[in-house]
């Protein structure tokens, strides 16, 4: 890469990149449960509607993303997020991914969360996995054949982390 990425928080005019980074991930394997890619017009809501740290990574172009949901709508979950980040394949292996995640868990405490929670398909690929665990989660149990997907039952792994 021959520019300097800085993680920022994201903008509307993210919202191509984002959806280029993501759709890859959603048609071609198996580390989403989504299996339609959301639009760039879907990317812009979520960034105009989110309250929480929406972060990308990005130079000239956006080389990946890390955002902050809620993990649940009721009332007594609202201290708890769950964390999401994607890198596009040429930033991966390159520390970026620790970086998105360690700023979305500090931004995340920042704004009152006292849980984050790591909903990981458990495919056979471990760098999810590893990447979690090198920022504090621990696992917290696992989902047995939750989804579908590429002709194939998933399991998922959750992971937890106490904030601040």
């Amino acid at each position: 890469m021959s520019t300097i990425e800085e993680i920022r928080p994201a903008i509307e005019a993210d919202a191509d990149g984002i959806a280029a980074v993501f759709a890859p991930y959603a048609t071609g394997s198996v580390v989403t449960f989504e299996t339609t890619p959301p639009t760039p017009d879907q990317w812009h809501a979520k960034v105009r509607e989110s309250d929480l740290p929406f972060l990308v990574l990005a130079g000239t172009k956006v080389r990946g993303f890390a955002l902050a949901a809620p993990w649940r709508p009721k009332p007594a979950y609202r201290h708890t997020v769950e964390t999401t980040i994607y890198l596009a394949p040429e930033a991966a292996g390159r520390g970026h991914g620790r970086r998105l995640l360690d700023e979305l868990l500090k931004q995340c405490a920042d704004a009152g969360a006292r849980q984050a929670i790591a909903v990981v398909v458990d495919s056979g690929s471990p760098a999810s996995r590893n990447l979690h665990r090198a920022a504090g989660f621990i696992d917290a149990g696992v989902l047995r054949r939750v989804g579908f997907k590429h002709g194939r039952w998933l399991d998922t792994l959750l992971m937890q982390r106490e904030l601040g």
